[in-house]
């Protein structure tokens, strides 16, 4: 909603924009709640969060169920929008770079500490809503086009790296750490604006 927001108040934006984001962490249930009259894309955004099996098997669960969505006959399509480990380093990549391999999702908050300039003792202080926010009003829309970058950076760093590009139900992810595919949904939502 935030970006949302951001998007609506610029004065050079060729489109206003309306961003649906319920929390569904099953993809097949919200297609399937969607009443939809034409075409769209929905872009899931979840975790890698680790290679133990039952994350990566949630992960797959997820992967899986964005696949089972065109068997509804709905004209949905589904992308990808992971992130590995989790969803905070797309808003650490907002103000610095962040690709270091990391062994806890808990370590993240160095690095959010540093980006934002603030003292969190923790992943679950820095979640709270109030202080999300607070670290969210430090952005412009400089600083999403930064995160773009950043993540493409990453990307072909691990690219260049030879890492394994993981195939799976038409999807592609490292398991590696860094990366994601968040940049993805929000440079198409960019460029679709002329932002870009």
């Amino acid at each position: 909603m935030w970006l949302q927001d951001l998007i609506n108040k610029t004065e050079k934006m060729a489109y206003k924009i309306s961003i649906d984001c319920p929390v569904k962490k099953n993809p097949l249930k919200h297609a399937k709640s969607l009443t939809i009259t034409r075409k769209i894309e929905v872009y899931h955004f979840f975790d890698y969060e680790s290679d133990e099996e039952i994350h990566e098997q949630r992960f797959k669960d997820a992967m899986d169920n964005m696949k089972k969505v065109q068997n509804l006959g709905k004209q949905i399509v589904y992308n990808s929008g992971y992130s590995n480990f989790t969803f905070d380093l797309w808003i650490i990549l907002h103000r610095i770079d962040c690709n270091n391999s990391f062994v806890h999702r808990k370590q993240y908050i160095t690095a959010i500490n540093r980006a934002y300039d603030e003292k969190f003792q923790d992943m679950k202080e820095y979640k709270e809503e109030d202080n999300f926010k607070r670290c969210l009003k430090k952005l412009q829309l400089s600083n999403v086009n930064d995160a773009i970058k950043r993540a493409k950076n990453i990307m072909q760093k691990n690219e260049d790296s030879g890492y394994i590009l993981h195939h799976y139900k038409g999807y592609k992810y490292y398991k590696e750490n860094p990366s994601l595919a968040v940049w993805e949904a929000i440079e198409k939502i960019l460029t679709d604006c002329e932002l870009i």
